[in-house]
């Protein structure tokens, strides 16, 4: 049916008000206007920015994220509203965000090999495992203050035992995980500050696994920490100092006549047994539960007090990664042996079907990360060579990081607004000023 062509004209247009819980200078004036209805994104954001620059000569634009009835809108308005069953009568209201995407990329930090693992969890440093046995501390892109000494196999997992130390001078602890079968834990000043790498040994050396420990996780106490390994098993250990009723032995190294502190070796607490194949992740989140993911295609919680596993959910694929976090601290997100990013939540009662599914990823998932103060942010990697940030409230990722030159094996959040990753191009890279509320 031929129409006017003002009237098609004016159809195609919308009455929308701009609101946003950001402070001010990003802050627009609350008025209506009318917008076209085939805005995108990049559209919307330009028009936010025109109102917030009104009056402003130093403005610089800023890329914005848009929400309607709290989900994220990644398509047009016009189709967003057709999809959605929201009327366009009335005036419709925008939030906007800052878009959560990295702005500045650092120059990436190099290893001697693969960088296989990171934790970001302390704000003043951060920790990466490698390829050629060695961990290291960096406080910033490129400076590395302390070399971690010992392992005689590829390290694979890594953690903070005690991310938030807070009194100076305290010594922070950190664990390693490697191929070699054993975990190590180790004592330095983070507050320390030298022109020098300062090359450390262990505390403590944890006997007690007959395979590659995977990974490795400490409690929020900060007193214990847990290991999965190939040998199927997840093992409780002693991570405050040394402990006489399960020592083994007590060795001692001289160099350059200087008596070293003591290595202290110990056998694990306890073992938790039920898996059938390699545990491949462990994560820490309460001091009551332990939550692991393994080759069997399960993930399992765990008792802590008893020894048992109190829940079991069958994915159906080779589990690489977990992580806990989201809403109430309680989504469960997973990666394996396919690119599909999985978030169950344990709290619906009788279905094991993930509530969430992301497939953007082009091939196995290595590590996903929840950030710490934002109920719907996340971070994956994967083999592909890509760090992707989710956002639960849409289907699409927000950003993708593509720095690394091969495969992606290991990611974090550091400072809630960095982005660390680390891979088989032998650098840490670290992605930085992302904006997350």
């Amino acid at each position: 049916m031929d129409i006017d062509g003002d009237v098609e004209e004016a159809a195609r247009r919308v009455q929308v008000r701009f609101v946003t819980k950001l402070k001010p200078p990003f802050k627009a004036p609350p008025t209506s206007i009318a917008i076209p209805s085939n805005l995108t994104r990049l559209g919307l954001s330009s028009i936010v920015n025109n109102l917030l620059k009104a009056g402003k000569d130093d403005w610089n634009p800023e890329p914005f994220d848009f929400l309607i009835d709290g989900e994220l809108v990644r398509m047009s308005l016009e189709e967003f509203l057709l999809a959605k069953g929201i009327s366009a009568e009335k005036i419709l209201e925008i939030e906007y965000i800052r878009a959560v995407a990295p702005r500045k990329q650092e120059e990436p930090s190099l290893h001697d090999d693969w960088v296989s693992a990171v934790d970001g969890s302390n704000s003043k440093f951060v920790l990466t495992g490698c390829y050629d046995g060695l961990g290291r501390i960096w406080k910033a892109a490129g400076s590395c203050s302390h070399l971690l000494e010992g392992h005689t196999a590829a390290i694979t997992s890594v953690c903070v035992v005690n991310p938030r130390v807070v009194q100076s001078g305290a010594d922070q602890i950190v664990a390693t995980a490697s191929k070699d079968r054993t975990l190590r834990l180790w004592k330095f000043d983070a507050d320390e500050s030298s022109d020098q790498i300062k090359r450390i040994r262990a505390f403590k050396i944890l006997h007690g696994h007959n395979a590659s420990v995977q990974s490795v996780a400490a409690n929020p106490a900060g007193d214990m920490v847990c290991s999965g390994s190939w040998d199927c098993q997840i093992a409780l250990w002693q991570a405050s100092g040394s402990d006489t009723g399960d020592v083994v032995s007590v060795k001692k190294r001289k160099k350059d006549a200087k008596e070293e502190d003591p290595q202290v070796e110990e056998a694990a607490k306890s073992i938790f047994v039920g898996h059938t194949q390699c545990v491949s992740s462990v994560v820490w989140p309460q001091d009551e539960s332990i939550y692991s993911a393994s080759w069997d295609h399960s993930i399992r919680r765990w008792d802590v007090e008893m020894g048992r596993d109190s829940l079991n959910l069958y994915c159906g694929k080779v589990i690489n990664c977990l992580d806990v976090g989201g809403e109430g601290s309680a989504l469960i997100a997973a990666g394996g042996s396919d690119p599909i990013l999985r978030i169950w939540d344990p709290r619906k009662p009788g279905t094991s079907a993930p509530v969430y599914q992301f497939s953007s990823h082009s091939s196995w998932i290595s590590v996903c990360k929840w950030h710490e103060t934002s109920c719907f942010h996340l971070v994956s990697a994967s083999y592909d060579g890509k760090v992707m940030l989710w956002d639960l409230r849409t289907a699409w990722p927000l950003a993708v990081i593509d720095t690394h030159k091969d495969k992606v094996l290991c990611a974090d959040w550091w400072k809630g607004e960095s982005v660390i990753s680390g891979g088989a191009d032998s650098q840490l890279c670290i992605s930085s000023d992302v904006c997350v509320l």
